[in-house]
């Protein structure tokens, strides 16, 4: 895969694409992974590159080193004006993870802090080892946590939203699971068997059906039951009546895989 960066510098984030998954690693261990301009713009072309490659079904976010992400690059901040912070352009990157209609897989065997919890946030599951650990450290440098609380706040919950937002404190793997940041909080020793139990049941998904239903998760209620049954029901229909829920069909009725298993 070409580097998306300059040729004269080192690739920090990678692209490897194999048995339908594309997997994107944070590589930067020297700066803890932090979200320096280069690798900020690395991990936004290897995400539309995946993102527009057909092979890759599923795409898994994960990372070398001994931390997932530490937010953004503080020496890169020093000294800049408002305009020219690196935190502007984060909101391209979680955004192109949110909405991605290829289902996304965090995997972290070390802590994420700030804007790395943000990235966590933003992919629809994300797996941690058990002594992986997360904060919201901004206001403890002077900051707010502003744009990773798009991605954040609809996982958590708002009580625990409020304490550590406010308190910028250190947690666990396994309260970040029970508070809503992360599916799952295993041994190190069984991280990768937790992320292929995963990327195993989603490949098992139709694609379409896939970002249809990213999709629908994502949209805005509308003010009344009736027309929400009402915009669900013509989405259902329409699935049941499409090419992959006729395929769907067909393979449930002459009890073979369908057509994208496999794929």
């Amino acid at each position: 895969m070409t580097s998306p960066a300059d040729n004269a510098s080192p690739e920090l984030v990678h692209l490897d694409v194999a048995d339908g998954v594309g997997t994107i690693t944070l590589d930067s261990p020297a700066n803890r992974n932090a979200l320096s301009a280069q690798l900020r713009r690395e991990l936004l072309a290897h995400l539309g590159a995946a993102l527009a490659d057909d092979a890759v079904r599923v795409i898994v976010l994960t990372h070398t080193g001994r931390v997932f992400c530490a937010g953004m690059d503080l020496k890169e901040s020093r000294g800049a004006g408002a305009q020219g912070q690196g935190v502007n352009e984060v909101p391209a990157i979680l955004e192109r993870i949110w909405t991605a209609p290829k289902p996304v897989v965090a995997r972290l065997s070390g802590p994420a802090r700030a804007g790395g919890v943000g990235l966590v946030a933003a992919c629809d599951i994300a797996v941690a080892a058990e002594d992986a650990t997360f904060a919201f450290s901004e206001v403890r440098i002077g900051v707010v946590p502003a744009v990773i609380s798009v991605t954040v706040l609809p996982r958590l919950l708002p009580r625990a939203a409020h304490e550590l937002f406010l308190t910028g404190e250190t947690f666990d793997a396994r309260r970040a699971a029970a508070i809503g940041l992360i599916n799952s909080a295993v041994p190190v020793d069984g991280l990768d068997a937790e992320i292929d139990r995963y990327v195993s049941a989603l490949r098992l998904g139709a694609p379409g059906a896939l970002a249809g239903t990213k999709e629908m998760l994502r949209r805005e209620r509308p003010a009344t039951m009736a027309e929400d049954f009402a915009r669900m029901q013509e989405l259902s229909a329409g699935y049941f009546a499409g090419e992959e829920g006729q395929e769907g069909i067909r393979a449930f009725a002459e009890k073979r895989p369908p057509s994208w298993v496999g794929g």
